[in-house]
């Protein structure tokens, strides 16, 4: 098998290990786990726990594929590796909403990228977009050879846990940051709106960056709200999803929304805005999707007082078990799969 390097600006490592447990840290360690001894590209060269740090520029472009999440970047990557006189292996990996580029020099240069090198994307809508921006932004002879592929992230469905009552329902803000595209000011006035109705206890768990912010400042001086860091492990993760009653949704746009099919997996009733990105997630029909703050609220508080009424229509559109319909949908070992066939189908061994 081919040598690998991942590589992911802001990624670091501390300790011999992968630091941090935002997103672009986690998929790195799971594409650890499916390619062991994958190398990390980074600013100096050191030994890491079974695996090493390669600055880019000493990675031996003969036998090295690089997967690169820096998407955008590939071209310069290509060039960096291209001084040693091999041809180059480069492989994009989209794994973020296509939206956070707005400028039309991003927008060309994103479409200029997945048009010359192979791409994986998160998601099928994720890989849609791409297709529309490379036909879209690239002239046509690259755009016609572009190659394309995509399969949902999913979850390890055994890290889920048995579900756990608790006193007052849980609320969770089902994101780790408060960017305007999530709209966290939508989602801090409905639930404000709910407790006024009904007891509740909100919990928001949020990037470092982010727990200073004023709307998280704001939430922590209620007595019924929750603010706090990334949990530590997987585990205690996942033992804090079993007691979430609901989750509400306010966000525009999203790439997958990997939180969200999470704590659906984990039993939590969840509310959706009535949007594109949430019904690719859902099954037909699905009866929690709201078009204005009012139905949000109204779905909420039916949310948090009668949860098991709630899941049995959720079960009702998803042919009598919504946690089957998910699981069938969003394992990740489905993820792995593809992602290791396109892989190797894309440079294969010599």
């Amino acid at each position: 098998m081919r040598d690998l390097a991942i590589l992911c600006d802001g990624v670091s490592v501390v300790d011999g290990r992968i630091a941090g447990h935002d997103a672009g840290a986690t998929l790195v360690r799971r594409l650890q786990r499916l390619f062991p001894g994958a190398a990390i590209v980074g600013p100096r060269a050191q030994r890491a726990d079974r695996f090493d740090v390669v600055p880019l520029e000493l990675i031996d472009p003969a036998r090295t594929v690089v997967i690169n999440m820096d998407v955008i970047n590939s071209p310069a990557v290509w060039r960096t590796l291209a001084a040693g006189g091999a041809e180059p292996k480069v492989m994009n990996f989209v794994w973020w909403n296509t939206s956070q580029y707005t400028h039309r020099v991003q927008r060309a240069s994103l479409a200029l990228s997945c048009a010359l090198f192979p791409t994986f994307a998160n998601s099928h809508r994720t890989a849609t977009e791409i297709r529309e921006i490379v036909m879209r932004d690239t002239v046509s002879p690259l755009a016609e050879t572009a190659r394309i592929e995509w399969a949902n992230l999913g979850i390890r469905l055994s890290h889920v846990q048995p579900r756990e009552s608790t006193g007052d329902p849980v609320v969770l803000y089902p994101a780790i940051r408060l960017s305007e595209r999530k709209q966290p000011e939508v989602f801090l006035d409905i639930v404000e709106r709910v407790r006024k109705r009904v007891p509740i206890r909100v919990e928001m768990r949020l990037e470092e960056s982010h727990l200073i912010s004023e709307q998280a400042i704001r939430l922590s001086r209620r007595e019924w709200a929750w603010v706090g860091p990334l949990t530590a492990t997987r585990e205690d993760y996942y033992y804090r999803l079993a007691r979430t009653t609901a989750f509400l949704a306010t966000a525009r746009d999203e790439s997958y929304g990997l939180e969200y099919v999470e704590a659906l997996v984990a039993g939590a009733v969840g509310v959706f805005p009535d949007r594109s990105w949430a019904r690719e997630l859902l099954p037909d029909e699905y009866p929690f999707l709201y078009r204005n703050m009012i139905e949000a609220e109204e779905m909420l508080v039916s949310a948090v007082t009668e949860p098991d009424e709630c899941r049995e229509l959720i079960d009702a559109v998803a042919g009598g078990s919504f946690s089957a319909w998910l699981r069938g949908r969003h394992d990740d070992t489905l993820f792995e799969q593809r992602f290791a066939a396109a892989l190797h189908r894309w440079f294969p061994e010599p």
